[in-house]
């Protein structure tokens, strides 16, 4: 395992406690650090909106991303049980709960995924969402992985809850509805970038983030902008 890469991560996931910052690329990051660093083929996370309600706040890519969709529409899966009991729920082989999961099992399996670990991303007592990392092979997995990824999930989760107070669920929840409708604008400005340019929607995902980055903008700011067309964005529409 990089140690510097790790290093960086925790550093970058503890910075937002006192920066504003973009919560769909600050999951996103997470997810992508996931990846990189832990025995994971893709990650995705789910957090809850105002109601309680699961929703999907970023993916490695855009299969997990329609897996994980999949998983709410049809209300089971192994990342539901996770944010429901508030503990993590690792399943080494997925043909061993079909039973328990069938249709997502059989979507995940369709999906080339063998083997997945959620782990809830909690503080104390309040669990507002769900870190899932799915591998390709079914197998046990890495001992000294999963309490990294949960370590990693539990730093997210205290960057997500930094203006904690006794109205700290309501800015909570302010901040997550703020972050579903970014959420809606950038899968807006993905899907038309990809059309406009003639790629998928992942590298639209990656265009979209790589200019907010190199401009110094929030992404959802640039999606809007796109989708508006409401100024001049040199080079990615073209």
């Amino acid at each position: 395992m990089n140690q510097q890469l790790l290093a960086k991560t925790f550093v970058e996931l503890a910075d937002n406690l006192v920066a504003d910052f973009d919560l769909i690329d600050f999951l996103r990051l997470l997810t992508d650090r996931c990846v990189g660093m832990l025995d994971a083929s893709a990650a995705g996370v789910l957090l809850a909106d105002r109601d309680g309600k699961l929703r999907v706040m970023a993916a490695s890519d855009e299969q997990v991303r329609l897996l994980e969709l999949f998983q709410l529409q049809n209300d089971e899966g192994p990342c539901l049980d996770c944010f429901r009991t508030g503990t993590p729920v690792i399943v080494p082989d997925l043909t061993r709960e079909i039973d328990r999961w069938p249709r997502f099992v059989t979507a995940a399996h369709r999906s080339g995924f063998g083997a997945v670990q959620a782990l809830p991303m909690r503080l104390r007592d309040e669990t507002v969402g769900a870190l899932n990392l799915f591998r390709a092979t079914p197998g046990p997995f890495d001992l000294a992985a999963t309490p990294l990824a949960q370590a990693l999930a539990d730093v997210a989760t205290i960057s997500l809850l930094q203006q904690r107070s006794s109205r700290r669920s309501t800015v909570l929840n302010e901040q997550l509805q703020t972050a579903l409708n970014s959420r809606v604008l950038i899968e807006q400005a993905k899907g038309k970038l990809s059309e406009r340019q003639g790629i998928d929607m992942e590298q639209a995902f990656t265009a979209l983030r790589g200019y907010a980055r190199s401009h110094n903008r929030r992404l959802s700011d640039v999606a809007r902008a796109f989708i508006d067309d409401s100024e001049p964005l040199p080079g990615l529409g073209a």
